[in-house]
């Protein structure tokens, strides 16, 4: 259990000012973007039904149901918070799918609800050192063919939420372990079966992650016991996920001297990671190009078959179209070749059936090519596009790494045109001043007091 209590004891030891300016700004929109998602998911299909749920259920007033108001049970409350922030699908994450900040960034400002208070600098240290744990594992995890057989986001990044309430609510090192080891035995049903299925399971993954990590939390606080080999064990993380194989020197390897947070990405657009680089290259060519919808014949793009499987398939609209389309590599370059843009509003159902997008979806067609990867894992969402038109012209673009992630990240203007998307849009949305209020909050977010001053700001 030596990596067990080397990360334990990292944990524990980490203050505010052991991390870059260049992480810390990373944990910084984790919050905005979080923040911003809550409110735009907040109205979403199954997010509302959830909430009158958990107020029906009742019971002790602990933390806030953010956007809607009222207090129940903080495990109900981040059940709540957490889906509405993975709704819209334009949380962060990291490779290969691991979302992350929808559920510690709720988790974190549930935590600090119990713990009667917390400063800034203690909520960025906690969300930053949970990152940092989380992309760690992740990162010294070999999948299968670069391909997992189950959600990292369940099974990982869980991790990251246990993490960042155990350090706000001042868990002892014993505390600590037993609350990961225990976090370790909760994952089930993470799936990327409910992606391809086109389901709102896929919302109610974050939230049952948020739920578990901080029930786990209070529980190891109680002196509830968990296995301390979670990682290393026979039958531990490693052996269930990575087949007996792990990256010691990634997992801990110069712990507090280097970290991984700048391996997180934020989407530029609204729509599943592995439809990003497609519709980069889409618009590429509609803007560098001049590319018309009326004009194109056909479009072939290539990606990896791990993205294939995912969001490759031919374009249905089922029961939720607004995830179909989500998770549609054909429907995202639809999209934003017939709007030049792809916004939030542009996965309602009213968009999606647009007869004109449903023709040029049709036009797309998407292969399925394992020579894309390189052997680099931050590559994999690689993607190639070529665009055969009527007059016989033929525009091609390859998209080596897709807008968002490391290596190609969003400029500060791009994450402030993001959140104001996300703050405003819906039935939920925020007026002007909350959303600058927001904003320059969270800018200058480590000299505030008590985050939980953030809570008010989320109620149009």
């Amino acid at each position: 259990m030596e990596l067990e209590k080397k990360l334990v004891e990292y944990i524990g030891g980490t203050r505010f000012g052991d991390f870059p300016e260049q992480d810390m700004k990373v944990a910084k929109n984790m919050v905005l973007t979080e923040l911003g998602t809550t409110v735009a998911g907040a109205a979403m299909e199954g997010c509302e039904t959830l909430v009158k749920m958990v107020k029906e259920w009742g019971g002790k007033e602990e933390a806030t149901l953010l956007v809607h108001g009222g207090k129940v049970p903080a495990h109900h409350a981040v059940l709540a918070n957490s889906t509405m922030a993975r709704a819209l699908d334009i949380d962060d994450s990291m490779i290969p799918g691991m979302h992350v900040g929808a559920s510690s960034v709720i988790t974190a400002l549930a935590a600090a609800e119990l713990a009667g208070g917390c400063g800034g600098k203690d909520f960025l240290t906690a969300i930053a050192t949970g990152q940092d744990v989380a992309a760690r594992i992740n990162f010294a995890t070999y999948y299968e063919n670069s391909e997992p057989t189950w959600d990292a986001s369940g099974v990982c990044g869980i991790f990251a939420s246990t993490i960042a309430a155990s350090k706000i609510l001042r868990l002892d090192s014993t505390q600590l372990w037993n609350a990961l080891g225990l976090t370790f035995t909760q994952p089930g049903g993470e799936s990327m079966q409910a992606i391809v299925d086109g389901t709102l399971a896929v919302r109610l993954f974050q939230g049952s992650i948020s739920r578990n990590s901080l029930f786990c939390t209070r529980l190891a606080q109680k002196g509830f016991t968990g296995p301390k080999n979670f990682l290393q064990g026979p039958w531990g993380y490693f052996h269930l996920y990575s087949r007996d194989r792990c990256d010691s020197e990634v997992l801990v390897g110069d712990l507090g001297k280097r970290f991984l947070l700048v391996k997180t990405m934020f989407k530029s657009y609204p729509s599943c990671g592995a439809t990003i680089a497609s519709t980069d290259a889409i618009l590429y060519l509609v803007e560098e190009k001049g590319l018309q919808p009326e004009k194109v014949e056909r479009i072939d793009v290539k990606v990896m078959p791990y993205t294939y499987k995912l969001v490759g398939k031919p374009f249905e609209i089922g029961e939720k179209p607004t995830v179909n389309a989500q998770f549609s590599i054909q429907y995202c370059v639809a999209n934003a070749l017939l709007r030049k843009e792809s916004k939030i509003k542009h996965f309602e159902e009213a968009f999606i059936r647009d007869p004109k997008v449903l023709d040029l979806a049709g036009k797309v067609h998407v292969t399925a090519d394992p020579g894309l990867d390189g052997g680099q894992r931050e590559y994999s969402l690689r993607a190639e596009m070529k665009v055969a038109t009527r007059t016989g012209d033929v525009y091609q673009k390859t998209q080596d790494i897709p807008s968002g992630f490391p290596g190609n990240p969003l400029k500060s203007e791009e994450h402030m045109e993001r959140f104001w998307d996300a703050a405003t849009y819906g039935a939920k949305g925020l007026p002007k001043d909350k959303v600058e209020k927001i904003i320059s909050t969270i800018h200058h977010l480590e000299e505030m007091k008590d985050v939980r001053d953030l809570i008010p700001l989320l109620s149009g």
